[in-house]
């Protein structure tokens, strides 16, 4: 439900705010004081294409905010959360027009695109008359509508589940059939592959280990003469390393019975010596196993060769060799089992196809009686809107089986003639804004406990209407404000005094601009609006009584 709306240099309106109450509010004013202006606010705050032409004379940009309240609207709260848009349930709107550079958007302070105030809009807010937002006129709308209208929404919910498991099997019969075509060409391949790759024997541990023994043997002759050298150094030469240290020791343990002070550094030169003597023995030991063997190099090497001619076979890094040759077994194995998969997924696809015939049928069958007496009942109330012999009807038109999907077998159209020997045509085609907003109002009076966008908003549906007619489009859209948010623009008296309240939108110049008010009327004020309405802008004792007893009307 909107709550709140501000706005700020548009057309006329320099700064409005406006107070939005459940129930059925009029909103009344002389033509151009700015009340379809409200409707174009909204319109934006919802999706609508912004133009620099809306933005007031003088002003670098327009701004307008609309707060709205969507806990009775799950889906709106769903579409939130999933948008990472939700702030603690709130729903503030705001779109910025500017004269330089492009329209802004957000929600709940984030930036946001057209299309994702659109989709929000969409479950918030209905506009009935010549806007975007009047989604009776989408096909699925009309679809759902019918379907809600009928009590048979969970057979339209398994009718679509049924088919997208339909079309999954079938996606996956697809692809199958078409992989069989390939089969045996691949299946070649494969064996030869696997089979090149099984011969090769290693692991990825085993590569790594075995490039590790190459770069060994390799440098075997380097490795004997560097360590024998080392050993020299060490322990075998004249003097030693050893001996060196072994002399300082010997020196420092004679002088530190001398100062006890240099016991530290005896006790270090005693454990270097004993290191040393330990590094000494295993580089002998290292060298004694040391072994000249060209044949197992050359055995190594060629190994090497064999993964690394590989590698770049396949494209790939040695070490990734053992894990393609498990994916190529694994591909091989489901080429191998493809006849009996084919089998499988073709007498599943038969089965969840005829899983969805049958709730699909269903479907049609209580579509098409319910589409009956939704029919019987708007034609019922469009002969009190001002078209007499008008016309609705819902279609339920098969489809070819090639459009069959999951919204069932038909395609569902809204059908209307507004005037006595016309034929039907689609809700979409209505010429007349005026016939489209009353046939809108009397389909949302039929189907207002299983509709879910919480306010309608309904611009000058009293076009070419008056008197009693007039009267009653007042109480068709009062019963739709005891359980929606309504909010109409209208001209008319009758209309405006079956609301809950009314606003007075005016215009006053000020230091020679034009400018548009909004004001809440009370009882009095109220009396005095209607009155206008009535009898123009001079108000006689008999005009007001008049507007006094419409009003105890909607008492």
């Amino acid at each position: 439900m909107l709550t709140h709306l501000q706005v700020h240099d548009l057309a006329i309106v320099s700064h409005l705010e406006l107070e939005c109450h459940g129930g059925m509010t009029a909103l009344t004013g002389e033509t151009g004081a700015g009340k379809s202006i409200l409707i174009d606010a909204l319109g934006l705050v919802l999706g609508d294409k912004a133009d620099v032409s809306l933005i007031r004379v003088g002003s670098a940009r327009a701004e307008i905010v609309g707060t709205l309240d969507f806990d009775t609207v799950p889906a709106a709260r769903d579409w939130l959360v999933e948008q990472a848009l939700d702030d603690d349930g709130l729903c503030i709107i705001r779109r910025l027009i500017v004269r330089e550079g492009r329209s802004r958007a957000f929600i709940n302070g984030r930036p946001v695109t057209g299309s994702q105030l659109r989709a929000l809009g969409d479950l918030l807010v209905d506009i009935h008359g010549q806007h975007a937002h009047q989604s009776l006129l989408r096909a699925n709308v009309q679809r759902d509508l019918l379907d809600a209208y009928g009590a048979h929404l969970p057979v339209a919910e398994a009718t679509a589940m049924a088919f997208r498991a339909f079309r999954a099997l079938d996606q996956q019969l697809t692809e199958l059939e078409s992989a069989s075509q390939e089969r045996a060409a691949r299946l070649d391949l494969l064996r030869f592959q696997t089979e090149e790759l099984e011969a090769l024997a290693m692991t990825a541990t085993d590569i790594e280990q075995f490039d590790q023994e190459q770069r060994r043997l390799s440098h075997l002759g380097h490795l004997q003469e560097s360590v024998g050298h080392t050993l020299q150094l060490l322990s075998e030469g004249e003097p030693s390393i050893a001996d060196q240290l072994r002399s300082a020791a010997n020196t420092v343990g004679d002088l530190a019975k001398i100062d006890s002070e240099l016991g530290e550094s005896r006790d270090l030169l005693d454990t270097a010596v004993i290191h040393i003597g330990e590094a000494a023995a295993g580089l002998r030991h290292y060298l004694d196993g040391l072994e000249l063997d060209p044949a197992a190099l050359a055995q190594v090497e060629a190994r090497i060769v064999q993964v690394h001619d590989l590698a770049r076979k396949y494209r790939v890094s040695p070490t990734q060799l053992p894990e393609l040759l498990a994916r190529r077994q694994s591909e091989l194995t489901a080429l191998e089992q493809v006849d009996v998969t084919l089998d499988d997924v073709r007498e599943r696809r038969a089965g969840a196809w005829q899983g969805f015939m049958t709730h699909a049928t269903q479907l049609t069958t209580q579509r098409v009686a319910a589409a009956q007496r939704l029919s019987d009942t708007v034609t019922q109330a469009m002969q009190t809107l001002g078209m007499g012999g008008g016309r609705f009807s819902v279609d339920c038109e098969p489809l070819a089986e090639t459009r069959i999907g999951a919204g069932g077998l038909e395609r569902i159209d809204f059908l209307v003639s507004a005037n006595p020997g016309q034929p039907v045509q689609p809700l979409a085609k209505v010429a007349s804004g005026g016939e489209l907003s009353r046939i809108s109002l009397a389909i949302q009076v039929a189907t207002t406990q299983y509709a879910n966008v919480p306010t309608l908003v309904f611009d000058e549906v009293d076009v070419g209407i008056g008197g009693a007619v007039a009267e009653i489009v007042g109480r068709l859209l009062r019963r739709l404000g005891e359980t929606r948010q309504v909010l109409c623009v209208t001209h008319l008296p009758q209309v405006a005094a079956q609301a809950h309240q009314q606003l007075r939108v005016r215009k006053e110049t000020i230091d020679g601009q034009t400018h548009a008010r909004i004001e809440a009327l009370n009882d009095t004020a109220r009396v005095d609006e209607i009155a206008r309405m009535l009898g123009g802008t001079e108000i006689t004792a008999r005009t007001r009584a008049h507007a006094g007893e419409m009003l105890g009307w909607s008492g």
